[in-house]
């Protein structure tokens, strides 16, 4: 990790797998132009691009995502510094993380799988799971401190900060990075509390040592990001959280573990309940229904264990070819082949 002098670093998979083509609700890998045709024209005929125009376009579209994801890394930095030396704090209570802000259940979830006898068993008597999917709702929040984090979020977003935008398929929220949230409040929340829970429920996705994270909040509502197509995540294990406010519909499906997020042949839906959180694999393909009415706001957490990806992204499904990252960056470490381990998964020792 980074407090052992080991950086984080990212895949240079980043700046081309995975980009969302709205227009056409498409996922590509970008190498070339003939690789696209080859990998992606079928699927993009399918979906309407069916004139050389339209194909440029689509081209030209992957290619400037290429160009500004190359460009993120200078351009967080320069975001973070602003907001950190401009922005005026509504509430900077919410900065950091304190006991009176999460859910007496989920304490005592975590002091449970904390204890000396904690089990998969016993854990599954304090959370809800869905079908076979590997999919747990827990209450995390209170309510007093989700709408003092919306406000805080609203505040920020009505004002003339520079704003990253969470992701290619969300349009509208928070980089928590940018804002300044990650030590003070998200990295205690996953060091603390959350992998002693993921610790039981994930051992095989590095639970017990989830060692960074990308967070961010999207919003929804009807005159901006209306719901989010099926994906995956570039994470090992996601946290999603929903903070309000009022909202009616806008339910989240899971389809199969798969790489291929489109289509979803078979999928279930689950609620967002308020103040609640839904962990999953990073990998499960999922997505959000449109919303009827309202607003709401999610906290996303993509959790990830480099003893894991280092092995194999998660994006390209290679080792990992490794390219120098701001903070977290996509989760890597550097690793030396004589002191990887040749059959022992080092997270399963815990």
């Amino acid at each position: 990790n980074m407090s052992a002098g080991c950086p984080f670093l990212a895949c240079a998979c980043f700046f081309s797998d995975n980009i969302f083509l709205g227009r056409y609700g498409l996922h590509v890998r970008y190498r070339d132009e003939g690789q696209l045709r080859r990998d992606h024209g079928q699927a993009l005929r399918e979906r309407g691009c069916r004139s050389e125009e339209e194909f440029r376009a689509a081209l030209r579209e992957i290619e400037a995502e290429v160009q500004r994801r190359k460009q993120l890394i200078h351009q967080a930095v320069e975001r973070k510094a602003i907001i950190s030396k401009c922005y005026r704090r509504k509430h900077p209570e919410v900065y950091i993380l304190q006991d009176s802000f999460l859910a007496p259940d989920f304490l005592e979830i975590v002091r449970y799988c904390t204890s000396p006898d904690a089990d998969l068993h016993g854990l599954l008597r304090y959370i809800e799971s869905f079908s076979d999917k590997r999919i747990y709702r827990l209450p995390v929040f209170t309510e007093e401190f989700c709408q003092a984090f919306v406000d805080e979020l609203e505040n920020f977003e009505q004002s003339d900060m520079p704003k990253g935008r969470p992701n290619t398929m969300n349009n509208y929220g928070v980089l928590l990075n940018e804002l300044g949230m990650d030590e003070t409040f998200i990295t205690p929340l996953r060091e603390k509390y959350l992998q002693p829970i993921t610790a039981l429920l994930y051992p095989d996705l590095g639970g017990v040592c989830l060692d960074s994270h990308k967070a961010f909040v999207v919003k929804y509502s009807l005159h901006e990001d209306l719901d989010l197509s099926s994906h995956y995540d570039n994470a090992e294990v996601t946290l999603n959280v929903s903070l309000g406010k009022d909202f009616t519909e806008g339910n989240l499906y899971f389809g199969d573990f798969s790489q291929d997020p489109t289509p979803v042949p078979k999928y279930i839906e689950i609620e967002h309940v308020g103040t609640q959180g839904l962990l999953h694999r990073g990998g499960q393909i999922h997505g959000a229904l449109p919303i009827a009415s309202g607003e709401r706001w999610n906290l996303i957490i993509w959790m990830r264990s480099s003893a894991v990806r280092n092995q194999l992204c998660p994006m390209c499904h290679k080792k990992p070819e490794l390219v120098e990252a701001e903070g977290f960056g996509d989760g890597f470490t550097e690793t030396f082949e004589d002191d990887a381990p040749e059959t022992v998964n080092l997270c399963s020792l815990w």
